[in-house]
């Protein structure tokens, strides 16, 4: 099925949602929000899987993450914390295998080598599904916008009074892909250990099937990203004057001037910064990483309301953002090298954002996670 990057189609036609108002109140609860069946995944007794088994081998570029109980969420001293990421709750989730890193450039290229796969950002655009995500009525653009592509970030010349209309700074950009990143004319040649970008969610999923993996759950993501710091705003504690030295953000004024600090402009190679508690690397920026869970706004506060932990949550059985009401949405984490205090500090551990299934950017990539059943199967 022919796929098309709704974000980016939304751009070009000029049917960006421009949220007004205090920050915080961008992913406020919605009275109407459908509910979520959260209660599916609750009121388990079962124990929970903390230990790796000793009969199984950790795979290749891979670490166990103990199971455990953990508070998922905004810490209270968390003064950046937005709605969605409240009320915290309690979570417990088994024990599970992280990828160290994000999925390489050089991963995903063999993985395309061997079944041949052709992303989303690389097939031809067909109007007939466009139309079924975007507002009844939308003229069809021009067969010349109607083109394989995808988002790329771009400078403004000048400072940006309206950071809530990010289409000062995302361009529709025809041949780009997770082989030209920035459009055509740029390369991955050279960047083998970078993380691969501009892979929408099917394109994610269709590589953890080849790889024998899949791709976290919101609550799995966050309990391999805390590490050992319960009650931390950053993996690395709360200190955020040291941000330069732990993650790859953007350090200056956003989206004019980028002063790279932190050694990169763009995307950086893998393990250049310490890893957190556990292991992991760019947990914090660099690029964002899809999880499984479907993106809803009210889902927090159901998971709020539930009386003792959550076991194992897979998200919300349905998505729902009044902001982007024409697309389904799946949770992202980590924030990006394009991550600012300014804009979204969403290089803090509990910071989550949404991205519709289809759509691809140049600050987006994944890693996959393993578990017991998983191995113990094959």
């Amino acid at each position: 099925m022919q796929k098309i990057n709704v974000l980016g189609a939304l751009l070009v036609l000029g049917l960006m949602v421009q949220c007004k108002g205090d920050k915080k109140s961008v992913n406020k609860v919605e009275s109407n929000a459908p509910i979520t069946e959260v209660t599916e995944s609750v009121v388990d007794t079962t124990p929970i899987i903390i230990e790796k088994p000793e009969n199984i081998k950790v795979p290749d570029g891979m670490v166990w993450i103990p199971g455990g109980e953990f508070i998922q969420g905004a810490v209270p001293q968390d003064k950046m914390a937005m709605d969605h990421e409240k009320p915290a709750h309690k979570v417990k989730v088994d024990g599970f295998f992280m990828d160290v890193t994000e999925v390489t450039n050089a991963q995903f290229a063999k993985f395309v080598k061997e079944t041949g796969y052709v992303t989303v950002a690389e097939r031809a655009i067909d109007w007939e599904e466009m139309k079924t995500q975007v507002p009844e009525g939308t003229p069809k653009p021009h067969d010349s916008i109607l083109q394989p592509g995808s988002l790329t970030f771009k400078k403004t010349k000048t400072s940006v009074p309206n950071l809530y209309d990010f289409s000062q700074w995302w361009n529709w950009t025809i041949g780009a892909n997770w082989k030209q990143p920035n459009g055509p004319g740029s390369t991955i040649k050279g960047k083998d250990n970078e993380p691969v970008v501009q892979v929408a969610y099917e394109d994610a999923l269709a590589y953890c099937e080849w790889a024998g993996r899949r791709l976290p759950t919101e609550a799995e993501w966050e309990r391999a990203a805390r590490g050992n710091k319960s009650e931390s705003i950053y993996f690395w504690g709360d200190d955020d004057s040291i941000l330069s030295q732990k993650a790859n953000t953007w350090e200056g004024e956003f989206p004019v001037t980028n002063n790279k600090a932190d050694g990169y402009e763009q995307r950086a190679k893998v393990k250049s910064y310490p890893p957190n508690d556990f292991g992991l690397y760019d947990m914090a920026g660099n690029v964002w990483e899809w999880t499984s869970d479907w993106y809803n706004t009210n889902y927090y506060n159901e998971l709020g309301a539930v009386n003792g932990p959550v076991v194992n949550p897979q998200g919300a059985s349905t998505p729902y953002n009044p902001n982007m009401p024409y697309a389904k949405e799946k949770v992202m984490r980590g924030g990006s090298f394009l991550c600012n205090a300014s804009y979204c500090a969403s290089y803090r551990i509990s910071s989550r954002m949404a991205s519709s299934l289809d759509s691809s950017l140049e600050h987006l990539g994944f890693r996959t996670v393993a578990t017991v059943d998983m191995l113990t199967a094959n």
